[in-house]
């Protein structure tokens, strides 16, 4: 379930937040309302305001977060609430049909969304992913093939693609 709104200005304010150590970081996950508001790396902006404390979402969100590192889960099924403009929830909702393990260009997803020279637009709209990972933004490339910009850098994109490759062989 996605509940998608457009705003203008900043995003509300998460009613809750923790951070996380895994394999690929550390994480931080807020929600509000029993919905994810975002999963950011530690290197990325914090969402401002909320409570730093554990909720039955973010316990949740944590333990698929943990099973999707250790290649026992392939998708989320967490409540999500994405906030952005309407063209950026276009390309979040295209990030979704990505496939496990495969990769899209920035002008594919353009294509895919109804605005072929958009794709420069479409890296901005990527990287302003409130929810990575979970919205994986992680299986977005360059036309040549290159890894391009991550919020949690490029060694960690490359991580989560070589663990959803060797994920493959293991469904």
């Amino acid at each position: 379930m996605i509940q998608t709104q457009e705003i203008s200005g900043k995003n509300p304010l998460p009613a809750a937040f923790v951070f996380v150590d895994t394999e690929i970081g550390r994480i931080g996950m807020a929600e509000e309302d029993s919905v994810l508001t975002h999963l950011f790396f530690q290197r990325e902006k914090s969402p401002v305001g909320g409570i730093e404390r554990w909720t039955p979402l973010l316990r949740r969100t944590a333990d698929e977060i943990g099973e999707y590192l250790l290649g026992k889960r392939r998708s989320f099924d967490i409540p999500l609430r994405l906030i952005g403009t309407e063209f950026q929830r276009l390309v979040w909702e295209a990030l979704r049909t990505i496939p496990y393990g495969e990769t899209r260009t920035y002008r594919e997803i353009a294509e895919q969304i109804g605005h072929p020279k958009a794709y420069r637009a479409v890296g901005m709209a990527n990287h302003r992913n409130p929810v990575a990972v979970i919205v994986p933004c992680h299986r977005v490339i360059g036309a040549d093939g290159s890894l391009t910009g991550f919020g949690g850098g490029l060694p960690v994109k490359q991580k989560l693609l070589d663990l959803e490759q060797r994920g493959l062989n293991t469904f």
